[in-house]
Formats: structure tokens, sequence, C-alpha cells
């Protein structure tokens, strides 16, 4: 009788097994996290030098999916070193006490033709809020490229804030661009 369960056992962890997203690996040169914000009603374009991405998906089942990111917010670079030098500072990032930003999906839901809706939650600077992110998939082999934009308001994360709160100087909507070109990615 042990024999019969460890057999069924096995073969339903075998069967569980094959039903989980095979995990993608980032390809780091060809892939970006940036940002676009308004000073003064003029766009200012930065990005984020240093991340890490654990995804997990197969665009046939995107519900068994899963999508997580951590940010070095001190990573975060608009080229220019007098900005940049403000950015870690506890009006903006406060990277002394949140050196990470994250993002962990919740679900991805297909919308069809490569395009996906990944819910989750993104942490910034200590406030947690629910995020909606389109993304796009397109395929070359076995190499995929996912993008997509999604806004954010930089004040519900206490980015900006104190002096900075005004945002007749610096916009509220923040939005966020990524890329990731991905290797081991399932046919569309």
């Amino acid at each position: 009788m042990s024999r019969a369960l460890l057999t069924l056992t096995v073969a339903v962890a075998a069967t569980l097994a094959g039903l989980t997203a095979q995990a993608q690996q980032v390809i780091p040169a060809q892939s970006e996290i940036s940002f676009v914000s308004k000073q003064m009603g003029v766009p200012v374009e930065g990005r984020f030098k240093q991340w890490t991405a654990q995804i997990a998906f197969d665009p046939k089942k995107p519900e068994a999916g899963k999508v997580g990111f951590t940010i070095q917010t001190g990573s975060a670079s608009f080229g220019a070193a007098e900005t940049d030098a403000e950015v870690p500072k506890s009006a903006w990032f406060n990277v002394a006490k949140f050196p990470q930003a994250s993002f962990q999906s919740e679900s991805i839901k297909a919308l069809g033709g490569g395009k996906f809706e990944v819910r989750g939650k993104l942490s910034i600077k200590g406030s947690t809020q629910e995020a909606v992110v389109p993304v796009s998939v397109a395929q070359s082999g076995s190499t995929g490229t996912a993008s997509g934009s999604f806004t954010i308001k930089r004040l519900d994360f206490k980015i900006g804030d104190g002096e900075w709160a005004d945002t007749s100087m610096v916009a509220n909507d923040v939005q966020v661009k990524f890329k990731l070109a991905l290797s081991g990615l399932a046919p569309l």
C-alpha cells in the first residue's frame, strides 16, 4: 500500500511541476527600467541602473505566472550629477532608510494578441499600493521582449515630499516604462 501511495505522490508531484510556469532569464544588456516625470512642464527622463527580476511566465498559462522586481532606489539616475545627488536624500527616495523598491504580482491575465495585465503590489519608500501593469510580449524564437508603461502618483509614495510636494514644480504623475529581453520564453 505505501509503495502505491509513494508512486501516486511522485506522479502527482511531476504533473504539478509541469503545470507551473517556467522561469525566464532577463538579458540585462537588452533590458531597462526607466521613468519620466515633468519638471515645470518639461519631461525629464531617468532610469534605474540596478535591479533584479524573477519572472516565471508561460504565455499559454499566464494565470500560473509570477513576476517580481527589486529595484535599488539609489541607482536612479537622470544623467546629471547635481540631480542624481538629490535623488537619494530623504525628501526623494530616502535611500538610507528605504534602499529598495519592489513589485510582486498577484495575478496575470491574458488580454489577447500578446497583451497581458499584471496586477500586484508596488512598494516604494515604505508605502505599498495596488498597481495594474499592461504588458505587451513580442517573440523571436525563444527570446521574448516584454514591454509596457504605467503611471504612479509620486506623492502616494512620499517621493518628493516637503517643499517638493508642490506639483506645479514637479508633477505628481510619473510614468514608469520597461523593456525586458527574456530568454527561455515559451511560444505565444
